[in-house]
């Protein structure tokens, strides 16, 4: 999960909810993390125009153009069986009369097995070992911020976390909590389908990296999820027992409907929060097991999910080795840097705007101009800009062919830059 803050919308009319700026806390108590708080997990409408930042991911929505940054496609999931609702964990904090926390209380409850649960307490220095949180940076205008935790892989500054808590970023700052040292952190590539991502920090050297576990998971073993709960930038311990192997949920689109799976999950019923995404679940022993990924909303009772270490390493292995592939994408995606309008048309992509210090912006593109084809090949509406922009990597250019709101037409050499995280 991560923990974000929206703005007030820079153009047309205000968000639901009225929504204003909230200071992202820096520091708060380890509070109990058994209990619930109401908030909408969509901030959207009044937008006069969204982001396009189109790569790997396709259109991203834009950040503080009306709708958080993909937001929505973290929104809820819902067991195979349908039983239970769950929220990746990572509540993000808009400003808004509906408090914060996890999402709505929707579903049927978990299918752990214990009836109450043990409030976090403070991470030890033992636990902290090993341990990063995350904050990102949400757009190009100070739109919101982003908070998650993570997993230090080597001295060096290799860090294992969730794409989810990552994705929409534009600037990365990781501290790690044995020093209390921050570091910039790159994105080295993403695995969106399977929520894994990798980043370097920048200048790192002498860090201890988490000892990782090679011992077979089994149900009943005591384990502890180790996170930046709610995002406050303190790490906690919640404590728990496997209930289940194997699991499989499906993470739900709440704006386009459309839905990914992740399978093969730990079950757990320690108290996963907001903000844990990304974390370590470690065995008694204290070793990696899995990373936190997801917990469950609408019950009293939070059963949680974790990627299997294993399965994640596999990834990190072939994102370092930089082998791209149908789900794992390396570096950041190429970013043409316009707005759409709301309104389009059979004519091609009508943009809204451009983003400053883009190439769109520094090639002439403005509100008003329609792209009708890219390197001379003709596109007819935004989803086609973006499966063509997609093919490109960054630093290429692109010729944009445009029609320009006074009707003249024209074209445009636009070198594609690195675009928020997908």
């Amino acid at each position: 999960m991560n923990d974000a803050i929206s703005t007030p919308n820079p153009t047309g009319p205000a968000p639901r909810g009225e929504y204003t700026a909230e200071p992202f806390p820096t520091s708060q108590a380890a509070a109990p993390r058994n209990h619930r708080r109401r908030t909408t997990l969509l901030i959207v409408g009044g937008a006069t125009a969204m982001a396009l930042c189109i790569g790997g991911g396709g259109i991203a929505v834009g950040v503080g153009i009306g709708t958080l940054s993909n937001v929505a496609s973290r929104s809820t999931a819902v067991a195979a069986e349908g039983s239970t609702v769950t929220t990746l964990p990572g509540s993000f904090r808009p400003s808004s009369p509906y408090g914060d926390g996890y999402g709505s209380d929707s579903g049927t409850g978990s299918t752990g097995t214990a009836t109450t649960q043990s409030a976090a307490t403070a991470a030890s220095d033992e636990q902290k070992a090993g341990v990063v949180t995350i904050l990102s940076d949400l757009g190009y205008s100070g739109e919101g911020q982003a908070a998650g935790t993570g997993i230090i892989l080597t001295s060096s500054g290799r860090i294992l976390t969730n794409n989810h808590v990552i994705d929409g970023s534009t600037s990365i700052e990781v501290t790690v909590e044995t020093t209390g040292k921050t570091y910039q952190a790159d994105v080295v590539g993403y695995d969106a389908t399977n929520d894994v991502a990798v980043l370097q920090l920048v200048g790192a050297s002498g860090l201890t990296p988490a000892t990782l576990d090679d011992d077979t998971v089994a149900l009943a073993d005591a384990v502890t999820s180790i996170g930046n709960a709610e995002g406050t930038g303190d790490l906690v311990a919640a404590s728990g027992a496997v209930t289940a192997l194997d699991e499989s949920i499906t993470v739900g689109n709440e704006s386009t409907g459309a839905s990914e799976s992740l399978s093969g999950l730990i079950e757990i019923d320690a108290a996963v929060v907001s903000g844990d995404s990304g974390g370590p679940l470690v065995d008694d022993e204290g070793e990696v097991i899995g990373v936190v990924t997801a917990a469950s909303s609408g019950s009293a009772v939070i059963t949680g999910y974790a990627i299997p270490i294993e399965t994640a390493l596999t990834i990190v292995q072939q994102i370092v080795s930089g082998t791209e592939s149908g789900t794992v994408s390396i570096g950041l995606p190429a970013f043409l840097g316009v707005q759409l309008a709301t309104t389009q048309t059979a004519a091609g992509a009508v943009l809204g705007g451009v983003i400053e210090g883009t190439g769109a912006a520094a090639a002439g593109l403005a509100a008003g101009d329609t792209v009708t084809s890219v390197d001379g090949v003709a596109v007819a509406s935004a989803a086609e800009l973006s499966t063509a922009i997609a093919a490109h990597e960054v630093g290429d250019s692109v010729v944009i062919g445009y029609t320009a709101a006074a009707g003249a037409a024209a074209t445009a050499t636009v070198t594609l830059t690195a675009g928020p995280a997908a």
